[in-house]
């Protein structure tokens, strides 16, 4: 800028006198000065816009993550579902002459309401891999005989022989499963085997793990 200015001074008349052409140098100068001042003043506020636009857009994705974090939860919590119940009774529950499928009637824990005391059936309100686990206590000198099922199939079992020096056993198992929505799982009881329903000693849980 300086010296283009300068070739115009220069250009213009050789033969003005000094003063005249000092006069004008000095003015092109102060000229340059104001213009080089403005565009620096320019380019400072600039780089606060650009600042501010940087922490805006920051602060904009902080948002969105917390949104989506929130979104997410509200989900999870939207679809958990665990359930709690044990068997109850004046005594023992069997034996029957056919497999009975457990009612376990009081309730412990019922969220999202899958699981029904009247029939002692689970079904799955969403896909997903579910969590299941039944303990039972029953008399030593009666056979006990569970099935976790899951719909008609097999799924995982707990047993124990007649004995006549036993007075009293216990046992349980637990499976991971992967269901589809309306799923059922249940306990049978198989013929002639029994399990004690005084007490809430015999128990079947499960809940949701993860949704597929």
């Amino acid at each position: 800028m300086l010296l283009y200015c300068s070739l115009i001074l220069a250009q213009d008349d050789v033969n003005v006198p000094e003063t005249e052409r000092t006069s004008e140098t000095q003015s092109c100068f102060s000229d340059s000065c104001d213009f080089l001042k403005e565009f620096g003043a320019m380019k400072e506020k600039q780089k606060v816009i650009e600042t501010r636009l940087t922490d805006s857009e920051s602060r904009l994705k902080d948002s969105e993550t917390r949104l989506k974090d929130g979104e997410i939860r509200l989900k999870e919590k939207k679809n958990m579902v665990v359930f709690s119940a044990a068997a109850e009774g004046s005594g023992h529950i069997g034996p029957f002459n056919t497999d009975t499928t457990l009612v376990f009637k009081a309730v412990k824990t019922n969220i999202g309401n899958a699981y029904s005391p009247s029939t002692g059936i689970f079904a799955a309100p969403v896909p997903g891999i579910y969590y299941f686990t039944f303990f039972y206590h029953a008399a030593g000198s009666q056979e006990v005989f569970l099935t976790l099922m899951k719909n008609n199939e097999d799924v995982v079992r707990t047993a124990d022989h007649r004995t006549s020096h036993d007075g009293a056993d216990n046992g349980g198992n637990a499976v991971f499963l992967q269901l589809k929505q309306g799923d059922q799982v249940y306990l049978r009881l198989r013929a002639n085997a029994h399990v004690w329903g005084m007490q809430y000693l015999t128990t079947f849980s499960g809940f949701l793990v993860s949704q597929v």
